[in-house]
């Protein structure tokens, strides 16, 4: 048994509070009281905000080493790909466990204590299989493991270079020859005690209709979440519309791929129609906007998922930005722009987004909420450095989530266990493992 004092922690209201004593046993809160002037002895005093630990419900850990290199120039999303595809051919799972491990302690440090990871990179080069099927996906979790991280593994069924379409060079990495392969080499795998697998589907792209019912057939009868790429581009949406006469959501929801458990990722370009199918199924959307605005994918409906009945959560994607609060904030910021409206979404929407919903779009319903019983995930900001000083029990929901920043982070716990202290890592030097394991992929 342990006890926290927090200076400021926020319960899920829309004011954070003071003096609050956390009880943690092993790896769950027991207890939460606040105003407590006077902790027990022997108590850790956390000053600034503690938050719960933050979700990162959509991540491709492996694109980290793209930053700073696809930036500059004329382009599109598709143009983009084409570089991304070029990495994605050069990974092998030791490259991976290394990128992977590196990119995982990076999000530690800004705050994340779970992670989505949807992952679709599974084989050999042209497709070959390793003699472990999951030799890719097994570098990815015993990262995440290493890196301290709670992971929800979206193993990605992949069959199609598009629709009607062979998959290339590269894409047949990425493909199991039938949705029935891939249940039966997901079945193969082994999370591990801070570990779920879960399930997703490309794409309407990369996985036809009847493929598509089928892993949502395998995810719902084992109360799986299932996530996918829906909407990302116009594009793909007038290729579904060409081909089936259907949206992508539209063409999800006749397959039974909606669903309470269903995450779509990115609905960036969804139809009123869409967001009610969404909105019925009472599932979630999950933005990623620091991706979508480097991509110029475009501006997520955010305040028009909320109101359909979805809920709101979000990812970092390739790895453009590695910052849940800028992912938060730019969800209202970038709604103001395109509206000329401000005040879409509230600071407690926003962080709610960032943690508690999050941690159910991933399958971890007990975790993302400071409260007896749940989850000892915690990440506390500091309120001493320059974007945060002179913030208030008042105000501190708002700073949060409008001025801080990943490096505002000071310490975060998962389990019960710390894994940043002092705003570093506790076993890793992040940055001397990120630049041999980008260097070695993208020189």
């Amino acid at each position: 048994m342990s006890f926290l004092w927090c200076e400021l922690a926020w319960l899920g209201s829309e004011r954070a509070a003071e003096n609050v004593l956390i009880e943690v046993d092993g790896d769950r809160i027991a207890a939460v009281r606040t105003d407590v002037a006077e902790p027990p002895a022997g108590t850790e005093r956390l000053p600034g905000l503690t938050l719960p630990g933050l979700a990162n419900a959509h991540s491709h850990a492996f694109q980290r080493a793209l930053r700073g290199r696809t930036q500059a120039g004329r382009g599109t999303f598709w143009s983009w790909r084409e570089q991304m595809y070029a990495l994605a051919g050069a990974l092998d799972p030791d490259s991976q466990h290394a990128l992977a491990r590196a990119t995982f302690a990076e999000m530690a440090l800004a705050g994340v204590t779970l992670v989505g990871e949807f992952h679709y990179l599974h084989h050999g080069p042209c497709g070959t299989p390793y003699e472990d099927p999951n030799a890719m996906g097994s570098a990815v979790l015993a990262a995440a493991a290493e890196a301290g991280l709670r992971t929800t593994l979206l193993d990605t069924c992949y069959l199609h270079g598009g629709i009607d379409t062979e998959p290339d060079a590269i894409q047949r990495r990425f493909c199991d020859p039938s949705a029935e392969a891939w249940c039966e080499r997901v079945e193969r795998l082994d999370g591990g005690p801070q570990a779920r697998i879960a399930a997703a589907i490309h794409s309407v792209r990369a996985v036809d209709p009847q493929s598509a019912g089928r892993v949502a057939e395998w995810a719902g009868a084992r109360g799986l979440p299932l996530h996918a790429h829906v909407s990302e581009q116009p594009a793909e949406n007038e290729a579904c519309l060409e081909a089936y006469g259907r949206t992508p959501a539209g063409l999800l929801w006749d397959a039974g791929v909606l669903s309470e458990r269903f995450t779509a990722v990115h609905a960036t370009h969804v139809n009123r129609d869409d967001l009610e199918l969404l909105g019925e199924a009472g599932g979630f959307a999950c933005l990623c906007p620091t991706t979508e605005r480097d991509l110029a994918d475009g501006i997520g409906p955010a305040r028009r998922v909320r109101e359909s009945g979805s809920l709101v959560v979000l990812g970092s994607d390739s790895q453009a930005v590695i910052d849940l609060f800028e992912e938060a904030r730019a969800v209202e910021l970038d709604e103001r722009l395109n509206t000329g409206v401000r005040g879409h979404h509230a600071p407690g929407d926003l962080l709610r987004a960032a943690t508690a919903s999050g941690y159910e779009s991933l399958g971890w319903p007990e975790g993302g909420r400071i409260d007896a019983g749940a989850l000892a995930d915690l990440t506390t900001v500091g309120l001493d450095g320059v974007r945060l000083v002179g913030t208030t029990a008042r105000n501190a929901l708002s700073a949060a989530v409008f001025c801080a920043s990943a490096p505002d982070v000071r310490s975060v716990m998962v389990g019960g266990r710390w894994i940043v202290r002092d705003g570093a890592h506790v076993t890793i030097d992040v940055a001397a493992e990120l630049a041999p394991a980008i260097r070695a992929l993208a020189p």
